[in-house]
């Protein structure tokens, strides 16, 4: 990108800025009234077409003023954009979403979307990250009833989806204090890529207690597989709010491309670097979400990088807002605990 003088990044600045709230494109008066007044009209409409010859600027029509190209927002993302702080109202209400101890990683994932649509007024989104490297801690199996049994298994990540095993006979809790005492030692510490991977003393265990472990090893299994890949989306409603999305047209496609998820994953997949806060712009042609902003960040579980929360919505985003939002969020999810591995993920803070 060409670098601005300092007069083009304040009327740059301050173009975006009002765009941003007002959705219609801006003028020079507009700019010099409320911003630079110490400016002249003409310079301000020259360092405009300057600006748009550069490609931050473009007009709807020739009598129009001008609105921002996602390349403007980029420049306004990297370098012009002031941090926002949020109201206490906003703080306590991210707060009340964490006051219980989370029993899974699932729980954190819709909680941080649900928490963040709430206070944006955003489509939201949280993605897990791959969890083959969470360690099995403990492995509860209790009886259900004389001929079934529920398996709990807890890893570092919390506790994952259950499931009932039907059984021939009723066994009583003591073979069920048993077995699960077998299958902590035969899981316990090691990863679900190692379970996936058993060696020969597993098998051998495996064999003798087959009906039980098999559902361990399902349940591990489709945790990987299914349930934690998925994105969880909150709000999607809420993109038909703003003017962007007023054509008909343009908003289906756009509820599709959400209801599919498979872009948003993409999306996710590719932007997997060492940057803890991303802001993804799409101006390509062709691509599902053109003209949309997607800004992430990972979050954190006990030290422990578990995943991405963050907002999708019109390039006209509250960028400042969506970001104090997401590092707040962030620092809250830090601070949640999942269940020790002595707990089965009920307990209260």
């Amino acid at each position: 990108m060409a670098n601005l003088s300092g007069r083009k990044e304040k009327i740059l600045k301050s173009l975006i800025e009002d765009y941003l709230v007002s959705a219609t494109p801006v003028s020079s008066s507009e700019i010099r009234a409320k911003h630079l007044p110490d400016l002249s009209s003409a310079t301000i409409r020259n360092e405009l077409a300057a600006l748009e010859e550069m490609g931050y600027l473009y007009q709807p029509h020739t009598s129009a003023g001008r609105v921002p190209t996602a390349q403007a927002y980029e420049e306004y993302v990297a370098r012009m954009m002031p941090r926002k702080k949020l109201t206490r109202e906003e703080t306590k209400l991210i707060k009340q979403h964490f006051n219980s101890r989370m029993s899974t990683v699932k729980d954190v994932l819709k909680s941080t979307a649900h928490v963040i649509s709430e206070v944006t007024h955003y489509t939201s989104l949280a993605c897990v990250n791959d969890i083959s490297d969470a360690t099995v801690t403990n492995i509860k199996i209790v009886r259900l009833t004389p001929s079934s049994a529920l398996v709990i298994v807890v890893t570092t990540l919390g506790v994952l989806k259950d499931a009932v095993v039907e059984t021939d006979e009723d066994y009583g809790d003591e073979y069920y204090d048993a077995v699960s005492r077998i299958a902590t030692e035969t899981f316990g510490n090691r990863t679900i890529r190692e379970v996936m991977k058993p060696t020969k003393l597993i098998k051998e265990t495996i064999r003798e207690y087959r009906r039980f472990f098999d559902a361990i090893l399902d349940i591990l299994k489709k945790y990987g597989d299914e349930e934690l890949r998925d994105v969880v989306l909150d709000g999607t409603s809420k993109i038909l709010e703003y003017p962007e999305y007023s054509n008909v047209a343009k908003a289906k496609q756009m509820l599709e491309t959400l209801d599919a998820k498979q872009e948003i994953i993409d999306v996710l997949k590719r932007d997997e670097d060492t940057a803890e806060l991303r802001v993804r712009i799409a101006k390509e042609a062709g691509d599902p979400l053109s003209d949309c902003a997607i800004v992430t960040v990972d979050y954190k579980v006990d030290g422990r990088s578990i995943g991405k929360a963050g907002v999708i919505g019109p390039l006209r985003m509250d960028y400042p807002k969506v970001i104090s939002v997401l590092d707040y969020v962030a620092k809250i999810v830090e601070q949640s605990s999942l269940p020790s591995p002595e707990g089965d993920g009920d307990g209260q803070e």
